[in-house]
């Protein structure tokens, strides 16, 4: 009997953190939704390329937070304000995506990924549009 109950707990649990797992919102954003909703307005909006990527070049208005070095990623984040919309980038995707996680399983409501990132935007300032 304790065992049935035990599983029901578990089971109980278990959905729980789904179900809040899923509340976090992840969308994938392009150059457009960048420009439109995140130069120039006061949102949380974050490159995570490595040091030497970012002082070479940036979106505007990006601040720095690496994710090659995970655990002082999540330190970083966590002085973010988890009910605000965060906006990730990195060079073309394939570390913001895993940043997005990141952020989600840490309990952000509201986070996009610019897909094209860095490349998709200095190709476009690079051809004047």
């Amino acid at each position: 009997l304790k065992s049935i109950k035990m599983k029901n707990y578990l089971a109980i649990i278990c959905m729980l953190f789904f179900i809040s797992f899923c509340n976090a919102q992840t969308s994938t954003i392009n150059i457009e939704t960048i420009k439109e909703e995140v130069i120039g307005k006061d949102v949380q909006f974050i490159d995570v390329r490595t040091l030497k990527e970012y002082n070479d070049g940036y979106i505007d208005d990006a601040v720095h937070i690496g994710i090659a070095n995970k655990e002082n990623f999540k330190k970083q984040i966590s002085t973010l304000d988890k009910l605000k919309p965060v906006y990730i980038y990195c060079y073309s995707g394939v570390r913001s995506n895993r940043a997005c996680k990141i952020l989600k399983a840490a309990g952000f409501k509201e986070v996009y990924d610019f897909s094209g990132g860095w490349k998709a935007w200095s190709k476009q300032q690079k051809d004047g549009k």
